[in-house]
């Protein structure tokens, strides 16, 4: 098992979101380690090196799979997904049924959501707004 749930909560909107807790050693991860909050056990994988990191929530279907880092006070949810080595950071939001992946990011105030997508080596950030059937992607 590569994590576990704590009984530190955060609410968001009222749905409870339980702290991580690294339960074995991997990427730049030490057993131990405590990270963000997640709403359950399938909003992050067992596989890869993914993690939530800080202050950071991912709620809903949410999905952060693959070497994908969720980090500060960023926020994931519905049935978005970030994968591959994706980085979402800051203030940064991706919901909906938003997708970040490849080497993409998205950092500060940006916000990914509808049916967009962030990928390859893209950087979403500042107070950007990424929405609809939009997409971001390359060296964009």
């Amino acid at each position: 098992m590569k994590f576990s749930l704590t009984k530190n909560t955060k609410n968001l909107f009222g749905i409870p979101l339980y702290q991580i807790k690294a339960e074995m050693s991997f990427g730049n991860i030490s057993k131990g380690d405590l990270g963000g909050y997640i709403e359950k056990k399938e909003n992050l994988s067992e596989e890869g090196n993914a993690w939530v990191y800080g202050d950071a929530m991912v709620s809903g279907n949410a999905r952060v799979y693959g070497n994908a880092w969720v980090s500060g006070d960023a926020q994931v949810s519905g049935d978005a997904r970030v994968s591959g080595d994706a980085r979402v950071y800051g203030n940064a939001q991706v919901y909906g049924n938003a997708q970040v992946y490849g080497n993409a990011w998205v950092s500060g105030d940006a916000q990914v959501y509808g049916n967009a997508q962030v990928y390859g080596n893209a950087w979403v950030s500042g107070d950007a707004r990424v929405y609809g059937n939009a997409q971001v992607y390359g060296n964009a």
